[in-house]
């Protein structure tokens, strides 16, 4: 949506959306949220213990509540779960209550930077790259389907900094940003 007041990062696990999403709430000077993070905090247990006892449907279910909930606030960055995508009415979430970008991250560049993370329960196959092509197959056509804005990944060698500077640059460009 062009114009609004809330600002909704979208993509695969990996591709920075919490790290990114923080620095840019703090030059738009917006309040941030981690859908993740939110979820852990309103059950006071990790997403994994959630996917441990509810399994994936239930974790699904929090997070479509939680995405309802805090897509209707206004003036807001919100960090979606990589996977929020694949439930519809996350999707119409999304697309109706903010400016939709999505970060995009190659499987290899997302295989690399998790290589050691040990946290995201959907990722607990042995062969990670192949359960990240996967996925990627999956939500690609998903995150096309809902973005406004499409930030092409960076060089493996880019940091946090310069991919922040980057993805300023493309937002300032095309969101028509509505005063909250």
């Amino acid at each position: 949506m062009n114009p609004s007041s809330n600002l909704f990062l979208v993509g695969p696990t990996g591709a920075g959306k919490t790290s990114i999403g923080r620095q840019l709430a703090v030059r738009y000077n917006m309040p941030f949220l981690d859908l993740d993070q939110e979820i852990e905090r309103a059950t006071g247990v990790p997403v994994s213990t959630i996917f441990e006892i509810e399994g994936e449907q239930g974790f699904r279910r929090r997070e479509q509540a939680l995405l309802e909930e805090c897509s209707r606030r206004h003036g807001l960055l919100l960090a979606s779960g990589a996977g929020a995508v694949l439930d519809p009415a996350n999707r119409r979430c999304l697309v109706e209550r903010g400016y939709v970008v999505w970060l995009q991250v190659s499987v290899l560049l997302q295989w690399q930077r998790l290589a050691h993370d040990t946290a995201r329960p959907l990722l607990t196959d042995t062969d990670r790259q192949r359960k990240l092509e996967a996925m990627a197959q999956t939500r690609t056509p998903l995150y096309e389907e809902i973005a406004d804005l499409v930030i092409p990944h960076g060089s493996e060698h880019e940091g946090l900094s310069a991919a922040t500077e980057r993805c300023i640059v493309l937002i300032d460009q095309h969101w028509n940003r509505q005063a909250a």
